[in-house]
């Protein structure tokens, strides 16, 4: 996940977000509910349903694909009706395999993972049918899901995606750092960030409060900051990124390193490296770091972001999200599909467990869930949590950001200059 979204230029979750952990007790309920779904599936009149094979393809290449294959074997081994094969695409390449796959038909997928930012573009394409009969079908519901990528993926009154995860950007703090600097508690607000990353700055043993990345997850940070300083990244017509309350956040950002709370010339990863390192305070990154820091034996907490702008709590976030190829037109492997999300509503503490926050609300709600200390943490933020702006081919369209951010946070451009000159070229973009 984290190296599609540096591909995408975005996140842009999502995560995942990349998404990580433990293990719920999953396996007796994914029984009960892969055999209650069996039952909806058989319709009305209580006839057996028919066999039918889904095949389901994910870009989850990574450490997270475990996760998800046992998930899918649970659910295979829960019932005798359907068998959902997992498909794992590289996830660099995952969207370019999915066109292919989609435009020639040859093994086209039953069903697929996408991030909430891409329905529109797909739907728009004619690629995705509608859930909405199929997910009524099998006892889905849109109120059981946290509403944010419910209400992105519905379009024109259909809902094209059922909700796996949310991925937002969350703040990660070593443990050791905060309590030998006295700090019993993460910042919630810029006054207590501010007075936080001082006292965390050592420039005598080469720590860092905050050490502020340059390039990549600025995808996530920016947007975040933006938005809760009362900006946004498009106005309902254009791009929007060089208005004073978008200008102002990448000023703040860059005064961390003219404070020197964070050095000056931060290479890509160049922030989580000194995290590793113990000479990084405060990373702001995605639930799918958690693996890496658990593996390296970190003491670390994890926080929802504080409010650094001046007008709301706000973070930019991504979602991975279940959807339906057009074509797909098996009465039985679309009521198999319809088994298989029923299940897994209920059912994907596996999924959690890689370090993901789940989208279902009685996952949320559930003792498991709960106990999980970090994913409970990023689920703390989904009231407010924000996706791109739903607007067609938006990476392409915003893809000039993150150069001119760039050079604007290393102090090579000034900062209204460089959210001119993204605009500008933004606007091309959209003119082609």
């Amino acid at each position: 996940m984290r190296k599609t979204l540096k591909g995408l230029g975005l996140m842009l979750l999502v995560l995942s977000f990349v998404f990580v952990a433990a293990c719920g007790n999953s396996n007796n309920s994914g029984s009960n509910n892969g055999n209650k779904g069996n039952e909806a599936a058989a319709g009305n009149g209580g006839a057996k349903a028919e066999k039918a094979d889904i095949l389901f393809w994910t870009p989850f290449s990574g450490a997270d694909g475990e996760f998800m294959k046992k998930i899918v074997e649970k659910y295979n081994s829960s019932q005798d009706t359907y068998k959902v094969k997992l498909v794992i695409q590289p996830n660099g390449e995952y969207y370019k395999q999915l066109d292919v796959a989609l435009s020639t038909g040859k093994e086209r997928p039953d069903l697929a993972i996408m991030h909430v930012d891409q329905i529109p573009t797909y739907v728009n394409k004619g690629a995705l049918q509608p859930m909405d009969d199929m997910a009524k079908a099998a006892g889905v519901n849109k109120a059981d899901y946290v509403a944010a990528p419910v209400d992105y993926e519905t379009i024109d009154g259909k809902w094209y995606g059922v909700p796996l995860d949310i991925h937002p950007l969350v703040m990660y703090y070593n443990k050791d750092l905060f309590e030998k600097a006295g700090i019993t508690a993460p910042p919630a607000t810029r006054a207590e960030f501010d007075a936080a990353v001082e006292k965390l700055t050592d420039k005598a043993k080469g720590v860092y409060g905050y050490v502020l990345p340059t390039l990549w997850p600025q995808q996530f940070i920016f947007p975040t900051l933006v938005w809760q300083n009362g900006g946004d990244l498009w106005n309902g017509t254009d791009v929007a990124y060089n208005s004073p309350e978008a200008v102002e956040m990448v000023k703040y950002m860059r005064s961390l390193v003219e404070k020197g709370i964070s050095p000056g010339d931060v290479q890509q990863d160049g922030e989580n490296t000194l995290f590793l390192q113990g000479k990084n305070a405060i990373q702001f990154n995605g639930p799918w770091m958690k693996g890496q820091f658990d593996e390296a034996g970190l003491n670390y907490g994890v926080a929802p972001v504080p409010q650094l702008g001046k007008a709301k709590q706000a973070v930019f976030g991504g979602s991975h999200n279940f959807v339906m190829p057009k074509d797909v037109t098996d009465a039985n492997v679309i009521k198999g599909a319809g088994d298989f999300l029923k299940y897994v509503s209920t059912n994907s503490m596996d999924w959690a467990a890689s370090g993901q926050a789940l989208a279902s609300k009685p996952m949320l709600e559930s003792a498991e869930f709960k106990a999980l200390e970090m994913q409970s943490n990023v689920a703390k933020s989904f009231d407010y949590v924000q996706f791109a702006p739903n607007v067609l081919n938006w990476a392409q369209i915003s893809e000039p950001i993150w150069g001119e951010l760039s050079s604007a946070l290393l102090g090579k451009k000034d900062p209204q200059k460089a959210m001119d000159d993204a605009v500008a070229k933004s606007r091309q973009a959209m003119k082609k």
